[in-house]
């Protein structure tokens, strides 16, 4: 009778579980985007409107030296880019992504209130300085409201940044075959969506901020975050979630430990003896399983089975002791990605305080398109945004088409050939740049206007426009390169931390730009500063702009030797013609096998029974 008992709660549990996976497959697909990319448009509307102008916000408002500004900026990109490894892990480990990015945009709805407060009430920050000259600059009580807002959205995004992009994935089948019968991209849409945000922001907020106030101009962005919390809860109905299957982090750690132990062990010849169990990896493994390679085989001793072990074959193994080829395999993708990982952090570094420094030179130059009407200089970032919407859309529409004719490749070229071309792209908008630094401060001393920091040398802003759009072609190519890489090339239980990486990079960029520019500050004289704190016109930006550029051409050498040496992981997809399962059921007491039969479209389970 309790055998009977038993297998009915067996019986029980797998048409629960079989409920379960029907109405997942039931959900997802193209109807769940609407919502997802209407909250990722009112995320990057909003982070994109708070953004943009913050540079004149804290030199104007708060009343900052430049070169002070610029590395709070800096430092706090760094960190927002940062906190998504610690929403990846809370996302990976327990709390999902959908709970993950819901948190994750309630605090930053909560650090957008508090900046727009101080903005508001006038006691939070110092009185207003038109001539820039002697100003009285925010005290520390005025300072740390700024970084609490800094801070709370900091929090938000790595909850949102880190898991958005998976959880988009989550909706589709990405695994090789499906990504190739789609005609469309998801890293290409998603790109350019993020550009229509931060073009609508910044052509309302930046003009709302300039025009009507910091009130008004930090005030939308929160409205626009509230929005996204919405949209994205509305379409919760719809969406195909994934249970978290236990930190990433934790069996890295596991594989790592269990290598350490056995390190004195000898490897068999055959790698299929080695330790591989699908029943406790299939949680983990739903696309495909990753086989054996030979690099890094020291970790394959994680996977020796000892004689200890042997003994006990259907016992749970302690996975700090024994791990499986997959689990090892997937530490193997890390490693192997992390040398193309890496050269995306000095091209951050290279262009992090680019866009502070542009905008002060906008803010110098003509900016009259009539004249009662100029715009803003934190407009100018329309044009890179323009051209990397643009270029994602000829990109897809026409480069991919042309390309596959002679590379047989159905996205063209590859995710390593495409991060290539953007380096390559970027150099040259660097060297761009130093070329019309160059231009202005001979226009500016032409007129005799190097020592007024306020006057407006009467050359048009519009030479600012090649290097925008040479830089927003080059994200078309790397940054859109560089997350399809991580995305592809990570372990798919990992996909957040893949995503985190890619922030992680921009941290770390951003925090060594952060000492670049200092270094440069503090070591090119006070007198004769390549970064002056209130007059650019005596500065020599753009003998930073090159020192940059030689940055950039290294960096670029050390990418083409990872690229060349980089080897694709091993993955078996999993089809639907090809699947075989086992589960293990008791019947009369005694172990059964439960088998999936190929070639049918019902599954059809057969019991061997001991008479």
């Amino acid at each position: 009778m309790e055998e009977e008992k038993k297998g009915i709660r067996g019986n029980g549990k797998m048409v629960e579980k079989e409920k379960e996976k029907s109405k997942q497959h039931q959900r997802g697909g193209v109807r769940t985007l609407p919502f997802i990319l209407a909250n990722e448009l009112c995320d990057r509307f909003a982070s994109a409107g708070f953004h943009a102008n913050m540079i004149n916000y804290l030199t104007q408002q708060l009343n900052m030296p430049l070169v002070s500004a610029s590395n709070i900026l800096s430092n706090f990109n760094g960190t927002s880019s940062l906190t998504p490894l610690l929403g990846a892990f809370i996302a990976d480990s327990f709390a999902g992504r959908f709970w993950t990015i819901v948190v994750a945009t309630l605090i930053y709805e909560l650090g957008l209130i508090t900046i727009t407060i101080s903005a508001i009430l006038p006691h939070f920050h110092p009185p207003p300085c038109p001539t820039q000259l002697n100003c009285e600059e925010a005290k520390s009580s005025q300072l740390w409201i700024l970084y609490l807002a800094l801070f709370l959205t900091s929090l938000g995004t790595g909850g949102i940044r880190s898991c958005v992009v998976p959880f988009s994935g989550d909706q589709f089948d990405m695994t090789k075959k499906g990504v190739q019968s789609r005609k469309w991209n998801l890293f290409n849409w998603y790109f350019f969506c993020m550009g229509l945000a931060s073009l609508s922001a910044l052509t309302i907020v930046v003009y709302i901020q300039d025009n009507m106030g910091w009130g008004w101009g930090l005030g939308i962005p929160t409205i626009a975050m509230l929005i996204s919390i919405i949209a994205f809860m509305l379409g919760s109905p719809l969406y195909k979630t994934m249970k978290p299957n236990g930190s990433p982090f934790v069996r890295l750690a596991q594989v790592i430990v269990a290598a350490i132990k056995k390190r004195n062990q000898a490897l068999p010849q055959d790698p299929k003896l080695l330790y591989q169990n699908s029943e406790l990896d299939s949680p983990i493994s739903l696309e495909g399983r990753l086989l054996h390679s030979d690099q890094f085989r020291w970790l394959d001793k994680a996977a020796i089975i000892t004689e200890e072990e042997a003994k006990y074959p259907n016992a749970q193994p302690n996975l700090w002791n024994l791990a499986t080829i997959h689990r090892i395999e997937e530490l193997k993708c890390i490693i192997r990605m992390l040398p193309i990982w890496a050269s995306g952090i000095l091209l951050i570094t290279s262009s992090s305080h680019q866009n502070s420094f542009v905008i002060i030179q906008a803010r110098t130059m003509n900016r009259h398109l009539s004249h009662s009407f100029q715009i803003s200089p934190a407009n100018m970032s329309i044009f890179n945004v323009l051209t990397m919407m643009i270029g994602v859309i000829l990109y897809e529409r026409l480069f991919v088409p042309f390309a596959r004719r002679f590379t047989k490749n159905r996205a063209g070229i590859t995710c390593l050939q495409r991060m290539g071309v953007g380096f390559v792209i970027n150099i040259i908008a660097t060297i761009v740049s130093a070329l019309v630094e160059i231009k202005r401060k001979k226009v500016a001393s032409k007129y005799q206007l190097l020592d007024n920091p306020k006057a407006i040398i009467p050359i048009s802003v519009f030479w600012l426009v090649p290097q925008y759009c040479l830089h927003g072609v080059a994200e078309v190519f790397m940054s859109v390169g560089h997350l399809e890489f991580l995305f592809d090339q990570s372990p798919e239980s990992m996909r957040s931390s893949a995503t985190a990486l890619y922030c992680i990079a921009t941290a770390i960029g951003s925090f060594i730009g952060t000492l670049l520019v200092t270094l440069v500050h503090d070591y090119t004289g006070k007198e004769k500063s390549w970064l002056p704190d209130r007059n650019l016109n005596r500065g020599k930006l753009e003998c930073y702009y090159f020192l940059v550029s030689g940055i950039q051409v290294i960096n670029f050498i050390y990418y083409v030797i990872c690229a060349w040496f980089y080897t694709y992981k091993p993955l078996e997809e999993i089809s639907e013609m090809n699947i075989k399962e086992e589960d293990l059921e008791q019947v009369d007491g005694n172990v059964s096998f439960v088998s999936l039969k190929e070639g049918k479209e019902d599954e059809k389970r057969e019991f061997a029974k001991d008479e």
